[in-house]
């Protein structure tokens, strides 16, 4: 009879738990601003309209999967301005229904939405700026980043060519900002590591590179010094196509080309990465890119962080997500979790081409004190981001 009792007095402790989580509703906001694509030699590669948004899409339905036998419930509004269009009266609208937001915007933007009255106590995640300024000293109290950043990414290339013994490098970096910024992040990181930058040289070329390049790269690359191997920062997908198998020495290629550091891959198979990519081609009919990754994992974080505490209030969940309880799976063989110094989501990173893995980082081999992860990209003492110790 007692025993009775208990099973009785527990279903209905059961039931309570359950109504008070069933009161538990994060609903968060999309932002995405335009912007006007530059020129690019060969247009072979559309980029997704829905990039991002459709990895969002997929994190909501995972949460909602989960959170469908706890009683939370989760819900996503999308605002997609045109280039030019009013971003900060979009922000202000989305703050105003949630402090939950999901940013794909250029870095310059995303600061000035980061620093509206709005934003105040908003946990805003960046999904789509690779910057390294922003984890340094842009950084905001309030701003994470699920997106790796360009210095991650760079490190994670350099371990591998260091594993490999390529150390001497040289580099063809192209005239935009995002590529003179990767172009940055490599040299850095090859100093960091000890490898020699041996010659640069800027592509400038504006000619039909699809009849023209088997003359015209060997010309321009006749000149670099002897090297491993060839950097290429070409982050807007302009030339870089061009330059494998026609340079004047046959080396391989590495950056934006080539040996590809990457948030994600269609090739990346281990760790139950497979069935993420099922999902999301199902839901899309496309493969997941880096941007959708980050918005994935952005919505997951808030998932995970809700289903831990039971709470959508911003400041319970930004603690928990900071704190050394906070992991999520995120199917790349190791548990992710956010550096407490400047917000960036801890990752590995794949060393990917076009049809296989060929390296994860870190690479075995590569130590750190607290945690190998942070030997990619911005570690505590490296990094001038003061908000967080606020």
């Amino acid at each position: 009879m007692k025993q009775l009792a208990r099973c009785a007095a527990g279903l209905v402790f059961g039931l309570m738990s359950l109504a008070a989580q069933a009161e538990v509703t994060l609903s968060a906001g999309y932002l995405k601003q335009g912007i006007e694509a530059p020129a690019v030699l060969s247009n072979l590669d559309p980029v997704p309209e829905t990039q991002g948004v459709d990895g969002a899409q997929l994190g909501l339905a995972d949460n909602q999967s989960s959170g469908r036998f706890l009683g939370h419930t989760y819900a996503l509004e999308v605002a997609e301005i045109a280039p030019g269009g009013d971003l900060l009266a979009a922000a202000r609208g989305l703050l105003t229904a949630s402090p939950f937001l999901l940013l794909d915007a250029p870095a310059e933007d995303l600061l000035r939405v980061i620093d509206l009255p709005e934003a105040a106590g908003a946990m805003i995640f960046n999904v789509s700026a690779p910057d390294t300024r922003l984890r340094d000293a842009d950084c905001r109290a309030n701003l994470f980043h699920t997106l790796p950043s360009d210095a991650m990414r760079a490190d994670a290339l350099m371990q591998v060519l260091l594993r490999k013994r390529f150390a001497r490098l040289a580099l063809v970096a192209g005239e935009h900002a995002v590529d003179r910024a990767f172009a940055d992040a490599l040299r850095r990181s090859a100093q960091k590591f000890g490898l020699k930058l041996v010659g640069e040289r800027e592509w400038r070329f504006d000619a039909d590179m699809r009849r023209n390049a088997s003359q015209e790269v060997p010309l321009f690359t006749q000149d670099l010094p002897e090297h491993d191997v060839l950097l290429v920062a070409d982050e807007t997908g302009d030339f870089g196509r061009y330059i494998a198998y026609n340079t004047w020495l046959p080396r391989p290629v590495a950056g934006s080309e080539g040996l590809v550091p990457v948030a994600w891959s269609r090739v990346v198979e281990q760790w139950g990465a497979a069935q993420l990519q099922s999902r999301f081609q199902k839901l899309t009919r496309r493969d997941m890119r880096d941007r959708d990754y980050a918005a994935w994992a952005a919505m997951r974080v808030l998932g995970e962080a809700v289903t831990r505490t039971n709470s959508a209030d911003p400041a319970t969940l930004r603690a928990y997500i900071l704190s050394d309880a906070f992991e999520l799976a995120g199917f790349k063989g190791r548990p992710m979790s956010f550096r407490t110094w400047n917000g960036q989501l801890r990752q590995p990173i794949p060393l990917v081409t076009d049809r296989a893995v060929v390296m994860q980082a870190p690479v075995e081999g590569f130590l750190h004190q607290r945690n190998e992860l942070d030997t990619l990209g911005l570690d505590a003492p490296e990094s001038r981001c003061t908000a967080f110790q606020e």
